[in-house]
C-alpha cells in the first residue's frame, strides 16, 4: 500500500496494491497490521455505507467528543469528490482543506483524523460509498460546516445548482461563525 501525506497533519490517502489477472482484480481494502505501521492505530467500531444519485451533497460533519470519529473512507462504485477540513483549534492548517476523487476504479481510500469535518459530493448516478469509524453515531455529538462556505473555497467539482442538500445541512453554519470543539 502506497500512503500519501497531504496538506493537513494526519489526513492521509491510501492506495492499495491491486493485483489484477483475466478473472478480474483483488485487493486488500484494511489491514490493521498496515495501519498501525503507519500510525493509525485505529479500532473500527462502524461500517456505514451510502448511496446516492449525482450532485448529492454530504457534509460537512463531524462528531463531537466524547464520540469524535475517524474515518477510512471509500467508494465501492461510482466516484465523489472526497473532502476533509482541518478543524482542530491550534493547528498549522486549521480551516484549509483537502480534496480528493475517489472512485471505483482508482481504488483510493481517504484516512479522515478525529478533529476533521468531512463531506462529500457524488459524482455520478448510483455511487456507493463505504466507511468505517472508529466510535458510534451519537446524535447529539453531531457538528457541521455548510458545505459551500465561500470563505473555505472547497472545489466541490459541480455547480452549486445541481447540489443536492439535506435541509439539515442547508442550515449548517460557516466555518468562522462555527465554534469547533477540537483541539491540536
Amino acid at each position: 500500500m502506497t500512503i500519501n501525506e497531504t496538506l493537513i497533519p494526519g489526513v492521509l490517502i491510501l492506495e492499495p496494491r491491486v493485483f489484477t489477472d483475466d478473472r478480474g482484480y483483488f485487493y486488500e481494502s484494511y489491514s490493521k497490521r498496515t495501519l498501525a505501521e503507519i500510525g493509525i492505530d485505529a479500532d473500527f467500531l462502524q461500517d456505514n455505507q451510502s448511496m446516492s444519485q449525482k450532485g448529492t451533497v454530504r457534509g460537512l460533519h463531524a462528531q463531537a467528543h466524547p464520540f469524535a470519529q475517524g474515518k477510512l473512507v471509500r467508494v465501492l462504485q461510482g466516484s465523489v469528490m472526497d473532502v476533509a477540513v482541518d478543524a482542530r483549534v491550534g493547528s498549522p492548517t486549521y480551516g484549509r482543506h483537502v480534496a480528493v476523487e475517489l472512485n471505483a476504479a482508482n481504488n483510493l481510500q481517504l484516512w479522515v483524523p478525529p478533529g476533521c469535518l468531512h463531506g462529500f459530493v457524488t459524482l455520478e448516478d448510483n455511487t456507493i460509498f463505504a466507511y468505517k469509524v472508529t466510535n458510534y453515531y451519537d446524535k447529539a455529538s453531531e457538528t457541521g460546516v455548510l458545505w459551500n462556505d465561500p470563505e473555505l473555497a472547497i472545489g466541490w467539482g459541480i455547480a452549486e445548482t445541481e447540489a443536492v442538500v439535506s435541509g439539515k445541512d442547508q442550515v449548517l453554519p460557516v466555518f468562522k461563525e462555527w465554534e469547533s470543539p477540537f483541539t491540536y
